[in-house]
């Protein structure tokens, strides 16, 4: 005779969220109230094939699993990564990432771990996290713009659902022509945005003013220097620096603009490395997306800085994902 314990199905109480990126992948198990109760990361760069990447995934996410209340309490996994498809379940040919082509990366991974998992493009991910726990809680209509290491993405949300096309890649904005015939992008395109507005585009700004002349102390150093060191050369009154922030700032308010234009959002929120500037590009970031955009939004699009911590938003994120995505189990 069944007990009622037997005809019961068990609800499952947690997700995991994993954030890829071209230097570390991150992974947590997140609860139904959105608390991250464990987290940790590896190395993505150190795995030059997939498949080696995999199987290493899915053996920390098992023991992660385990250590934390047990592998049968997770319902399904999320995840963000670079030039992901969410209707694909697809990474498809990501210029800042060492696999190329086309990589199943949902499948792979399901088929590793036995539950369900969704995949969508980082971008897409972080406005998930935003909107559900961040700076865009509450709002309908806004644009989330990530600014890593080399890449630039976006997503907006219109009357309060994502807006994510017919293939999954809508809000590329990082692959939007600023510059005709300007420096060569990863995806092969010239001029793009994400060119000029990563930490990657500002350094070789600062090279190419160094290489006309310009003199600054960041030359011996450039190389090893990121976002916030850079910003603490403007302290100090070094002109390069100072320059090249303004020279990114005025080439991603335009961008900026040029969305705000299209999109009539009530916010557009930035996330990611450069943020860390702090004033030295947000200031003539919003000039000139003032002097750029539809006089008539002007003043009614704000520009916000996310309030969430990078190392935790994009697994909040990718853990809202997770819970949208249909419930699998290889086990029943």
């Amino acid at each position: 005779m069944e007990t009622i314990d037997e005809t019961i199905d068990i609800i499952k109480t947690r997700v995991i969220g994993i954030d890829i990126r071209l230097d570390k992948t991150t992974y947590g198990i997140v609860d139904i109230r959105g608390e991250i109760v464990a987290q940790d990361h590896f190395e993505t760069s150190e795995y030059d094939d997939v498949n080696d990447f995999i199987t290493v995934l899915a053996d920390k996410l098992l023991a992660l699993a385990e250590e934390n209340g047990g592998y049968e309490s997770i319902r399904s996994v999320g995840i963000s990564a670079p030039s992901a498809s969410s209707v694909s379940g697809c990474i498809e040919n990501a210029a800042n990432l060492p696999w190329k082509g086309i990589i199943p990366l949902a499948a792979m991974l399901r088929d590793r771990i036995g539950i369900a998992v969704a995949v969508a493009n980082d971008a897409h991910i972080t406005a998930l996290g935003e909107k559900a726990y961040g700076s865009a809680h509450g709002m309908k209509d806004f644009v989330v713009v990530s600014i890593s290491h080399g890449g630039l993405g976006s997503c907006f949300y219109s009357n309060g659902m994502p807006h994510v096309g017919a293939q999954g890649f809508a809000g590329e904005l990082g692959h939007t022509c600023v510059e005709i015939n300007g420096r060569t992008c990863g995806c092969g395109n010239k001029g793009c945005l994400e060119t000029y507005c990563t930490e990657e585009g500002l350094k070789k700004t600062i090279a190419d003013l160094i290489a006309k002349g310009e003199k600054s102390d960041i030359a011996d150093q450039l190389a090893q220097m990121d976002i916030a060191s850079i910003a603490k050369f403007c302290d100090k009154g070094d002109k390069v620096a100072i320059e090249a922030f303004r020279l990114t700032g005025d080439m991603l308010g335009l961008g900026l603009a040029n969305y705000a234009s299209v999109l009539n959002p009530e916010a557009i929120i930035l996330t990611g490395d450069l943020t860390q500037a702090g004033k030295w590009l947000l200031k003539p970031m919003r000039k000139s997306f003032e002097e750029h955009v539809f006089p008539n939004i002007k003043h009614s699009t704000r520009i916000l800085v996310s309030i969430l911590k990078e190392g935790e938003r994009d697994v909040l994120g990718a853990s809202a994902l997770a819970w949208d995505v249909k419930e699998y189990s290889l086990f029943k």
